[in-house]
């Protein structure tokens, strides 16, 4: 059972990356799953989620309107699409099961991938 993420990178302020996170091990469509992200020296900050059909989405204020979740389930892939990315943007990027804040502290996490912005 794992997550595994990738599509993270050093890119300047105003750019964008797409980010993927493939499923293993469980029946990925089953689960609402999130986006949550760690910046140096922070705790965990949920960041988006999705239901399990991605009808229902939902996004932290800080990223509205800059971020876009979505899912394959056919694929057992969780994407996330950052636009007009900012230096506070810059963390380590994970997936994870689960729905809001709740997913910060979820049993099943993956180890991230590292976004930095700057310029």
């Amino acid at each position: 059972v794992q997550l595994v993420e990738s599509g993270g990178g050093l890119v300047h302020p105003g750019d964008s990356l797409r980010l993927s996170c493939v499923a293993s091990g469980f029946i990925f469509g089953n689960y609402n799953v999130s986006w949550v992200r760690q910046a140096p020296g922070k705790g965990p900050e949920w960041v988006s989620t999705i239901s399990t059909d991605g009808g229902s989405r939902a996004y932290a204020d800080s990223v509205k309107g800059r971020f876009t979740i979505s899912r394959d389930n056919a694929r057992d892939v969780l994407y996330l699409q950052m636009n007009s990315l900012k230096p506070e943007d810059t963390a380590v990027y994970s997936c994870a099961t689960g729905v809001g804040q709740l997913a910060t502290r979820s049993g099943l996490r993956g180890q991230g991938t590292q976004v930095t912005v700057a310029s």
